[in-house]
């Protein structure tokens, strides 16, 4: 029976920084590290899998968003070229290509290979991207062990995400149901004004969810045909979630 294992919170230097950077975790050896792609449209609550199933399977949580914003805090003189480049479109409100990411994932192969086990979070997002993720990982004689690909209904995802209000001042998160505030529409920290973003209404949701879908498809069915893709359903408490998460990788392995 596959259980969890409970570990320290995983230090990631050397997949924030790149380069020569390395972090704590790198001479780990667990005896079956685990190396996971996490799928999931927002709203389904990927973020919160990933905190959970880092900590209790000890595999660093390894998310190309977390480079992006990294690299805004690094001097210039510290960031690789790709950083640089990435952030070059970003602030032009371009996405990013294809190649510059895999350059981030690249320069931080070593990551990949760790004995402490990934779980990538936000890469791969095209089946370029994963075709190349697959010659990286063959490089450093590493495979994916499964691809977790967390689904919720639409509705499910609009009342999640429609409910959601953000602080004005210091961006605590609310929920209209599921966290509400002390005082309507009023921060329980700074007691500054709460507000919905534009992004989180119920027509802009549909939107970026039809979006997410005509993108992912393609991986989806890349996955599903190597064997690798195992859908998890994203409804309930982020505790039965992560049970439900650890059973699909324990009906893997048996």
């Amino acid at each position: 029976m596959f259980k969890a294992i409970m570990q320290v919170k995983s230090d990631r230097t050397a997949w924030l920084k790149g380069g020569d950077a390395r972090c704590k975790m790198a001479s780990r050896k667990l005896a079956h590290p685990h190396r996971l792609v996490l799928l999931g449209a927002p709203g389904v609550g990927k973020g919160t899998q990933a905190e959970l199933l880092s900590e209790g399977l000890g595999a660093c949580h390894l998310s190309t968003g977390d480079i992006f914003r990294a690299a805004k805090t690094l001097d210039a003189c510290d960031r690789t070229p790709n950083m640089t480049n990435a952030l070059g479109y970003m602030s032009r409100g371009d996405l990013v290509p294809d190649e510059i990411v895999l350059g981030l994932v690249a320069e931080r192969s070593g990551c990949l290979r760790c004995r402490g086990g990934f779980l990538l979070d936000g890469f791969p997002r095209t089946v370029a991207q994963a075709e190349a993720l697959e010659e990286v990982l063959r490089k450093q004689k590493v495979a994916l062990e499964a691809v977790l690909s967390y689904d919720l209904p639409l509705e499910q995802v609009v009342a999640r995400l429609s409910g959601r209000r953000i602080c004005s001042v210091c961006k605590s998160v609310f929920h209209v149901s599921t966290r509400p505030p002390k005082m309507s529409g009023i921060c329980d920290h700074c007691g500054a004004a709460l507000y919905q973003r534009e992004d989180d209404r119920p027509e802009s949701i549909r939107v970026r969810m039809a979006a997410y879908e005509t993108s992912t498809s393609p991986l989806s069915e890349f996955y599903r045909s190597k064997g690798l893709l195992v859908s998890v359903s994203a409804e309930g408490t982020p505790e039965e979630i992560f049970e439900r998460s650890l059973k699909a990788l324990d009906g893997r392995a048996g």
